[in-house]
């Protein structure tokens, strides 16, 4: 089968009424963002960290996967699918995707403020003051904050270039290193992009794009795909 890699923004997330990381004014949930996704951020405030947290894990448990999910589900049966997200949400993984690589972390698990490498599943939609791993550490969100590095960015690249299509849902291309993996594509591929506002890059052979919603723009990708692969 055909290896389709899809790269995921806040764009497929919010038509699910999530937002993920930062508007164009700074702020998460009207939260300024160095407060609550900064390593800096963390040692001020632990218990504002964990309670910021606390808060967008219910509510993303309460989100429903949209179409634009459900359409990356369906693709599966004729391709293999792999989904690189910048969301640190769970919703492809309810929608039923098989191979998801949250690039930004996730809401869902936490990890050893000793050993990065200690992750552990979030039992609960809680983390709080006082929860340890085993090296008696206080836990922390599993998620990347602004600082800090993308530590499955190595992989994420080794999908996009054995990838046959790529394609680009509900991001600005703008937060890096994520927005550098379509450089590491190859120019032989195509590369769809589905956004309401469509990012500029650099000009690439077989670029397309469908200037919509992630619930329109997917199906309508992938009807494309249908004419690109066959």
């Amino acid at each position: 089968m055909p290896k389709l890699v899809v790269l995921t923004g806040a764009g497929i997330s919010a038509e699910s009424g999530l937002k993920t990381f930062r508007d164009s004014n700074g702020l998460w949930e009207g939260y300024d963002v160095s407060a609550v996704a900064t390593p800096e951020g963390w040692s001020k405030n632990t218990a504002l960290v964990l309670d910021f947290y606390n808060q967008r894990r219910k509510q993303a448990l309460k989100a429903v996967p949209n179409q634009g999910h459900l359409e990356l589900v369906k693709l599966q049966s004729d391709h293999e699918v792999v989904i690189l997200t910048q969301n640190v949400d769970n919703l492809h993984e309810r929608a039923g995707s098989h191979r998801v690589i949250h690039l930004h972390g996730s809401l869902f698990k936490s990890r050893s403020t000793k050993n990065p490498k200690l992750i552990y599943n979030i039992t609960g939609d809680e983390l709080n003051i006082g929860d340890h791993c085993p090296l008696d550490s206080q836990l922390r969100p599993d998620i990347v904050w602004f600082g800090e590095e993308v530590p499955l960015i190595d992989q994420a690249i080794i999908e996009v270039k054995t990838a046959d299509v790529f394609l680009i849902i509900g991001t600005s291309l703008q937060v890096y290193p994520a927005a550098s993996l379509i450089h590491f594509v190859s120019p032989d591929i195509p590369k769809i992009i589905v956004d309401l506002n469509i990012p500029t890059i650099s000009r690439q052979p077989n670029l397309y794009f469908f200037e919509e919603s992630a619930t329109i723009g997917v199906v309508k990708a992938a009807q494309l795909l249908s004419r690109l692969i066959n």
